[in-house]
């Protein structure tokens, strides 16, 4: 019978989900900050930004994991 060695990674094997956890919340602390602000801009602001006030309003309200 052949010798069979299984090697083991070093890595524990949810070594890469706590970095893709933190790159998810990172992307919704991101999207809640900029919704906010977006809430915040005046009709002159959003005129300049080519962004209509329905479409702030509508991109505003949508929760912060949705893209």
């Amino acid at each position: 019978m052949a010798d069979i060695s299984l090697h083991y990674s070093s890595k524990a094997p949810l070594a890469g989900t706590f970095t893709a956890f933190q790159q998810i919340f990172a992307t919704w602390r991101q999207r809640a900050r900029e919704r906010d602000e977006l809430s915040h801009l005046d009709a002159r602001s959003l005129r300049d930004l080519g962004i209509t006030p329905g479409a702030a309003e509508f991109e505003a309200n949508k929760p912060f994991w949705r893209d």
